[in-house]
C-alpha cells in the first residue's frame, strides 16, 4: 500500500492550507479524512463542499446520517462508520437507529428503514436499485427530491469511503468511541 500523508495546515500543498483552515474552524480540528484529501487540494475542496450542499437537503438530520451511514456500512468504510457514528450521536439520533445502521439490521423505525434500504440497493447495484427498494422508500412517504438528496448523499461517501479504502485514514480521537470494523 501506498503511504498517504495526513497533512495539516502546516504540511499541506499551498493550495489545500485554505482548505484546511476552514475545516479546523468549522469542525474545531482537521479530521484525518480532510487531512487525507488535502494532498489533492481539489479533493478535499470537493468533500466539504458536497458535504455542505447535502447540509441544505430537505432530509433531517436522522435521515442524513441514515444515507451516510447506510452507504458507508454497504462499502465497508471503517473511518466513516465511526465519524458518522459520532456525528448521529452528536445530532441526537437514538441509539437503537444508530446501532442498526452499524449493524446493518432492520432499522426500528419504518421510515428510516425504507430510506437505509433505498440507499443499500443504490450502493449494492451501482445505482439500480431494485423496485422493491424503491417501492418502499416511496411508500414510506418519500418523493422525487428526497431520492434525488439520496444520490447526493451516496455521491459523497462514495468520494470519502473510497479515498479510504486506499488512504487507510487513521481514525480521529474524536471518534474513537464508535470504532467500527468492517
Amino acid at each position: 500500500m501506498t503511504m498517504f500523508p495526513v497533512h495539516s495546515t502546516v504540511t499541506a500543498p499551498d493550495e489545500a492550507k485554505p482548505i484546511l483552515a476552514k475545516a479546523q474552524k468549522k469542525f474545531g480540528f482537521v479530521p484525518n479524512l480532510i487531512g487525507v484529501l488535502a494532498e489533492a487540494p481539489a479533493a478535499a475542496e470537493a468533500y466539504l463542499a458536497v458535504m455542505e450542499i447535502f447540509e441544505k437537503t430537505s432530509l433531517s438530520d436522522a435521515e442524513k446520517q441514515t444515507v451516510l451511514l447506510s452507504a458507508s456500512h454497504v462499502n465497508g468504510c471503517e473511518y466513516c462508520m465511526a465519524a458518522h457514528s459520532t456525528v448521529a450521536s452528536m445530532k441526537k439520533v437514538p441509539a437503537g437507529i444508530i446501532e442498526a445502521l452499524r449493524s446493518g439490521t432492520t432499522l426500528p423505525d419504518a421510515r428510516l428503514d425504507a430510506l437505509a434500504e433505498l440507499v443499500r440497493s443504490v450502493v449494492v447495484t451501482r445505482g439500480w436499485p431494485t423496485e422493491d427498494a424503491k417501492e418502499g422508500f416511496y411508500a414510506a412517504g418519500y418523493g422525487t427530491r428526497e431520492y434525488l438528496e439520496v444520490i447526493l448523499g451516496v455521491s459523497v461517501k462514495t468520494l470519502s469511503n473510497y479515498a479510504n479504502h486506499e488512504t487507510g485514514t487513521p481514525l480521529d480521537a474524536a471518534f474513537e468511541t464508535y470504532e467500527w470494523a468492517a
